[in-house]
């Protein structure tokens, strides 16, 4: 059998997202033509809007469908630092590399602890009205740990600030409620929560205005221009709806998986990263001393047991983590780490065959080491 542990790159399409998305990709129509055709088109994609509005806590006019959680993520700090006009924008050291990459337009870090917790005190000192946005993810995508922004919300506020947050790893596994965050603007990704590929959404206020990073015919509120994807934001929809409702179990499914092989790979002189700080139940980042991450994925993987080195949104480049390198690791330490990450369809089965392939597998990856 294979046991895959990777759903925090991408998790299996679910069964009702699949009949969602296959029912409408026999709807012809531009959503913004104005023909019968057209609006039936529209009608759906704004059906889709609802749906999805309803399931995270905020208004329709709010949904700014994308392609994914990337694009929603370079939209929010990109289009949003140039829309305040301000001078500075302050992104956390653990970002999605959708977020982190601002950095290459001048964009500021926010420190985080030793604990892979971004420090609210050092933010506050941080910001100031310079500031235009300030962004930090709810869950992070390689350790799992969930981060203040909640209290980051009163630093940034009380210098006119506008907050992002990344949930793309929040959503199915945490609350995320866009009204109680009190955030301005939200990213979010179909395929982490069993929907398709190739669609996301920014969730961001009436009142909140980022600036277009691309050009087009003005669609999504003239932030994200296109044809509106009526098939995929339908199955989105589909798929954070049946997150959001699975969420109570799946927290005490997915909770008793983790805790189970986080101490089965600590008796095997793992590390375990996710248990540092308060975290959500999907993902366990270990680091095994005397290996390379790399030779122990490969071995892994020829025993049909699929992991990750870390956030797999690098085009299949292998490097030392930048989360663990900004929570004080050594370049070693961060060279010897995996995720393991599970989802909607993870069973105790595959749970087994994971620690019994590391089991197997770590005493071959020290011998490369």
């Amino acid at each position: 059998m294979t046991a895959y542990f990777d759903h925090a790159a991408t998790s299996p399409l679910r069964p009702e997202a699949r009949r969602a998305l296959v029912e409408c990709l026999d709807l012809v129509g531009n959503p913004s033509a104005l023909h019968r055709a057209g609006q039936r088109a529209r009608a759906m994609l704004e059906e889709s809007r609802e749906r999805l509005a309803a399931a995270v806590g905020c208004q329709p006019a709010e949904v700014i469908f994308t392609s994914g959680g990337s694009e929603a993520d370079s939209i929010a700090v990109l289009g949003g630092w140039r829309a305040t006009g301000r001078r500075r924008a302050l992104v956390s050291a653990i970002e999605h590399p959708a977020v982190l990459g601002a950095r290459d337009h001048g964009a500021e870090l926010l420190p985080v602890t030793g604990e892979g917790v971004v420090d609210v005190d050092a933010a506050a000192e941080l910001i100031d009205s310079d500031v235009g946005v300030v962004s930090c993810m709810l869950v992070n995508n390689e350790t799992g740990i969930v981060q203040p922004v909640e209290r980051l919300r009163g630093a940034a506020y009380k210098h006119g600030a506008w907050l992002h947050t990344d949930a793309v790893q929040a959503l199915g596994h945490v609350p995320v409620d866009f009204r109680a965050l009190g955030v301005d603007m939200l990213s979010l990704s179909a395929h982490k929560v069993g929907g398709p590929v190739g669609v996301g959404a920014l969730i961001a206020r009436r009142d909140v205005q980022p600036r277009a990073i691309g050009l087009g015919g003005g669609q999504e509120r003239a932030v994200r221009s296109g044809t509106g994807a009526v098939a995929l934001a339908s199955a989105f929809a589909v798929a954070a709806e049946c997150a959001v409702r699975e969420l109570p179990d799946d927290t005490v499914r997915l909770g008793a998986m983790q805790d189970r092989i986080a101490a089965a790979l600590t008796e095997l002189d793992a590390r375990i990263n996710t248990y540092e700080a308060p975290h959500a139940p999907h993902i366990v980042n270990a680091t095994f001393p005397e290996i390379r991450a790399g030779d122990l994925l490969f071995l892994l993987d020829q025993r049909g047991v699929f992991a990750s080195v870390g956030s797999a949104c690098r085009a299949g480049v292998h490097q030392p983590s930048e989360v663990l390198r900004a929570m004080g690791r050594s370049d070693d330490e961060a060279a010897s780490t995996l995720r393991f990450s599970m989802g909607w369809n993870t069973t105790w089965a595959e749970v087994d065959e994971l620690i019994d392939g590391v089991t197997r597998a770590l005493d071959l990856a020290r011998l490369a080491f």
